[in-house]
């Protein structure tokens, strides 16, 4: 395959669209991967159910290993121009004094922070780039239907479209459409779930000149409460039992607002501002992985891969690692002739470890249950933030843990900007 033939625009008309590469779901995961890959010439084509990108408590941190990847694009100075916090360290209140759970001070990377932005910016951001792309196309309000398959092999999907319905051609179609993945399910790929005690129910709360200094911390004698600094309001997030969101609609809204206000580093009166029940947003964590993350013809990378729960807001950074690694492996090959399958495997090969090592920290910082009684959990913050509080060296080890991850993705030099 040359270069010339990498660069031929996809082809369309009134029977479809062909593409080397059909990316369902315009999130980190898809519009990284997107970009990355149309950057090398592959023809790319990405179907976002939804009309933009205007959804509220979504993953909005950028990591350090993700801002490292942005500035290997030659893209970091304009991505910072954009409104965001900066946050060197995370805090937690624990016995009624603040301590730092993560310190990115010492970190090995241009940008010793972590960024918080609204997903909407980022996410507009990316494909802002990569619209620029002759061999790159974004098509909104696109929902999948079905997967196209040969035999046992997946060729194409089925799409519906403002328009009607729409037939893409491809050779390979990668899910980055979340944990609820419709390309998961529909390419038949087993998940193993490892469940998870909790939910959060985000909500919305204004910031005063006069609230605590935070850009992101958990409070509460439980740590039960988790604030982001968002300028003009705090995003928060409540942690509650797993399932137990209709009990507490049932004891009344007066109820729930005396129970946030109970473990809020802010003053108790803001809880007010929760007028309704749909002023709450519920979050189910789940915590799961695909046994295999693809088959001939299809890749899941990113939530569809792997649901992380919220904790440390690695999620976000994962899924772009995972496309970063996907695009350095893939982009020689796709548009060829060669069978695509060892390099599928080979993007899982590489992502495992990084996804497994993660899952596992995530599953071991959950508070347990006692055995038999499961409305109760431990009193008292986690282990591991009281193991953090008493040695505070720690928290340089649980920064690195979070902005960098146990194995962090580069860009092979043909993704790279070409030098002058």
């Amino acid at each position: 395959m040359t270069e010339t033939d990498r660069r031929l625009p996809a082809a369309s008309g009134s029977d479809g669209i062909e593409t080397a590469c059909a990316i369902v779901g315009a999130g980190p995961a898809g519009l990284m991967l997107g970009l990355l890959l149309a950057r090398t010439g592959v023809n790319v084509t990405i179907l976002e159910r939804h009309a933009d990108f205007l959804r509220d408590f979504r993953g909005d941190t950028i990591h350090p290993s993700t801002l490292d990847i942005i500035d290997e694009l030659d893209l970091l100075e304009d991505l910072l121009k954009l409104p965001h916090t900066q946050a060197p360290r995370l805090h937690a209140e624990i016995g009624g004094r603040d301590v730092t759970i993560a310190d990115f001070s010492r970190l090995p990377t241009k940008c010793r922070f972590i960024a918080f932005m609204p997903q909407w910016d980022f996410l507009d951001f990316l494909a802002r780039q990569a619209r620029e792309l002759p061999n790159f196309k974004l098509l909104m309000s696109t929902e999948v239907i079905d997967l196209v398959k040969t035999g046992d092999r997946v060729t194409g999907l089925k799409a519906r479209t403002p328009h009607g319905e729409l037939m893409i051609r491809t050779p390979l179609v990668v899910g980055a459409d979340g944990r609820h993945s419709v390309i998961r399910d529909k390419a038949e790929l087993e998940v193993e779930s490892f469940g998870s005690p909790s939910d959060v129910l985000w909500m919305k709360l204004t910031h005063q000149p006069d609230d605590p200094p935070y850009t992101m911390g958990h409070g509460g004698p439980r740590q039960g409460f988790v604030i982001v600094d968002r300028g003009d309001y705090w995003q928060c997030g409540y942690v509650v039992r797993k399932g137990s969101f209709a009990e507490l609609k049932e004891q009344g809204l007066d109820a729930f607002r005396s129970a946030v206000a109970a473990v809020s580093p802010l003053p108790p009166d803001r809880v007010q501002e929760i007028r309704s029940w749909d002023d709450i947003y519920l979050l189910s964590i789940r915590i799961d992985r695909l046994k295999r993350w693809w088959k001939p013809g299809v890749l899941c990378i990113g939530d569809a891969a792997h649901a992380m729960s919220p904790i440390g807001g690695v999620g976000v950074n994962l899924a772009i690692q995972d496309a970063v690694a996907a695009a350095n492996i893939l982009a020689p090959v796709l548009g060829g002739s060669e069978p695509l399958e060892p390099y599928l495997a080979t993007v899982e090969k590489r992502r495992l470890f990084p996804t497994k090592a993660t899952q596992k920290i995530q599953l071991m910082m959950r508070r347990k249950r006692k055995q038999g009684d499961q409305k109760r959990t431990r009193q008292g913050p986690p282990r591991f933030m009281l193991t953090i509080a008493r040695w505070p060296i720690l928290s340089h080890l649980s920064g690195r843990l979070i902005g960098l991850g146990f194995r962090s993705e580069h860009l092979q030099a043909h993704l790279r900007p070409k030098k002058p």
